[in-house]
């Protein structure tokens, strides 16, 4: 039998350490260079040089690609896809060790010598010699390696059962990779004729609270959606304030009453949305001037359990409602104090109403040379062109304002949840026994992942038609989308087992060794033997 390459902790380590050291921060040079390196990698191994067709890069955008790995079982359709992301945020934060960020060895080691910046927890795990530092150990090139590992150990033992390693780009930002990979899987199950079983990701372990050391499996992948608001007002002069109205005053009612708003919590299975906070409020004018600010933009986060799009549009209009009625209120008694004429009262208005009524006093062809020229603007993000194409219709039909315009700006990834599917009971079932048995390691369940992750994109269920509202009421809809109608051909449960580590996104960041390199990929692979037959490739009942 051929001698794995990465079939030993050790050996899986030295992967992860040269992994990590290809930078790869979204939006660089290295991220489009990173699926390359990859595939290079797989190309080493046996079973890829006799079936190269089964690895392949797939274009993404901005010249970012996807890769594909298959390993295919003559006698086995039941396929497991495996879904990582391999995009990192950026590493300013470690100051004088940037450099080192991306060498979890060196890194580890240098720490020591400042161990008075690092926080007590981070310090007692520096000193304990389990943990690896560095930007990506633990979010989340790790599950990529051990991905890597396990499909090299399949092909060499011939594991009677098909995997599909997808690992995707930009994950960190609005997730165009695993959204354009969302139509390369139907492809791939189409041309291979695979049945899909279980969409397993390998994000890491988050802690549930700070100081949380449980290890966990995760049947599902909390939501998150941004409603936000552009605010249009009546400009003036600053000596002559209320002969018009500012954009911050007006967005002062809404932004006050969406933070930490309790109506958009969720508590499903006695897990419950973080609360609502404000990511963004800026104002549109730029430079300094006496002409009052009229224009101003505000994002919501917003964390979803099991409601849609047109429910949390539903929400924020009320919410959007009762802030207005309270702006105008108070406005209309500064006024009454002031003996002015009020210059109206501030609308709540849908950005689909909004583009309707410009569409109407324009036409159509006017309304897509706006959102075509916004688009055009490479130095805008997406939320950036959300607001600037509402900004310049609002400009345009004026006669709206005062008004709060109501939209969605990207990303959105909407929740989804297997804890109820049988196999994934089992699967859960399977992790919790045998990481006790084997590494006296106690599993908890918890049914959202916590985190945010590419599942979001996969098993798609939605009994209405939901998601329109998000189509609608998204400005650069079309220039960012989501192929809802194929994720929802995608259904297979979801799964998520991943290594342990702490401060994802922080200096800190680190992976535990032992959970890395030995547990979760035994667990993981023990897992995967025990749902197929070793004779047959039938998914059989797992053995508890």
């Amino acid at each position: 039998m051929e001698q794995l390459k990465w079939g030993t902790p050790g050996a899986l380590r030295t992967l992860l350490c040269e992994v990590v050291s290809w930078k790869s921060m979204t939006l660089t040079v290295g991220e489009r260079e990173f699926p390359s390196k990859v595939q290079a990698k797989l190309q080493e191994l046996a079973y890829f040089k006799k079936n190269p067709d089964y690895l392949a890069l797939h274009d993404v955008d901005l010249g970012r690609r996807l890769l594909t790995a298959l390993y295919k079982h003559p006698d086995a359709i039941e396929t497991i896809v495996f879904i990582s992301h391999f995009d990192t945020v950026n590493t300013e934060e470690y100051g004088d060790l940037e450099e080192f960020a991306y060498q979890p060895e060196e890194l580890s080691k240098l720490l020591l010598s400042k161990m008075d910046e690092l926080p007590e927890d981070a310090q007692n795990d520096l000193k304990s010699g389990e943990y690896l530092f560095g930007r990506g150990t633990m979010d989340m090139k790790m599950g990529l390696v051990m991905h890597m590992g396990l499909i090299e150990k399949a092909s060499v033992e011939q594991w009677p059962i098909n995997l599909l390693l997808l690992t995707v780009p930009d994950e960190e930002v609005n997730s165009a990779g695993m959204r354009a990979a969302v139509t390369k899987l139907l492809e791939l199950k189409e041309v291979h004729q695979l049945t899909y079983k279980l969409f397993l990701n390998g994000e890491p372990v988050f802690s549930q609270e700070p100081g949380d050391r449980n290890y966990y499996v995760y049947s599902g992948s909390i939501g998150k959606i941004m409603p936000s608001a552009l605010f249009y007002g009546k400009e003036t002069h600053v000596g002559e304030p209320l002969s018009g109205i500012t954009a911050p005053y007006i967005a002062s009612f809404l932004t006050q009453r969406m933070e930490w708003n309790l109506s958009l919590q969720e508590t499903v299975m006695g897990e419950t949305t973080p609360l609502p906070v404000t990511l963004q409020q800026k104002d549109l004018k730029l430079e300094y001037s006496t002409q009052t600010p009229y224009r101003t933009a505000a994002l919501y986060n917003v964390f979803l359990m099991e409601r849609n799009a047109e429910e949390i549009m539903n929400i924020f209009e009320n919410v959007a409602g009762d802030a207005a009625r309270a702006c105008n209120h108070a406005y209309w008694e500064v006024c009454k104090a002031q003996a002015v004429e009020p210059i109206g009262d501030v609308r709540v208005v849908r950005y689909e109403d909004l583009q309707i009524h410009a569409i109407h006093k324009f036409g159509r062809d006017f309304v897509e040379g706006v959102k075509a020229s916004i688009n055009q603007h490479t130095e805008w993000d997406d939320r950036e062109k959300s607001f600037r194409i509402a900004d310049t219709l609002m400009i345009q039909c004026q006669e709206l304002a005062p008004a709060m315009v109501l939209l969605f700006a990207p990303p959105y990834y909407p929740a989804v949840n297997s804890s109820e599917d049988s196999f994934v009971q089992q699967c859960v079932d399977y992790v919790k026994k045998h990481a006790l048995d084997q590494f006296g390691l106690p599993v908890q369940q918890v049914h959202y992942f916590n985190g945010i992750s590419d599942l979001s994109y996969v098993n798609y269920q939605d009994a209405g038609e939901g998601w329109t509202a998000f189509k609608a009421n998204t400005p650069v809809w079309g220039n960012y989308s989501i192929p809802f109608d194929v994720m929802a051909e995608l259904q297979a449960p979801v799964l998520n087992v991943g290594p342990f580590g702490k401060d994802a996104h922080k200096r800190t960041e680190r992976l535990h060794i032992k959970s890395a390199f030995e547990e979760v990929p035994a667990i993981v692979e023990g897992m995967i033997k025990a749902i197929y037959s070793s004779h047959s490739g039938r998914v059989v009942q797992i053995i508890s």
